[in-house]
């Protein structure tokens, strides 16, 4: 895709057309970066660190799939854990 860079008060932008930035979950933020070797500006979207894990652990726990995957018993502080 070519789009024209465009001025935006003292600095410049590119306009991305809204429904590549619904496609791609793009909301407010963008990480931008810069590879002087290949001349290259990417634009990245910004996900939450764990962004989803709620509704996640909600359907496996409807599913019964929460059970625990280490034995309670097992000491996790023991020096051979």
């Amino acid at each position: 895709m070519i789009t024209k860079v465009i001025p935006i008060g003292n600095s410049k932008g590119i306009r991305i057309p809204n429904n590549i930035l619904k496609q791609m979950n793009i909301d407010n933020q963008l990480e931008m970066i810069i590879n002087h070797d290949n001349d290259e500006i990417i634009l990245k979207p910004v996900h939450k660190t764990r962004e989803g894990w709620a509704d996640a652990f909600k359907k496996m726990n409807v599913n019964a799939h929460d059970e625990l995957i280490i034995d309670d018993s097992i000491d996790l502080s023991d020096w051979e854990w």
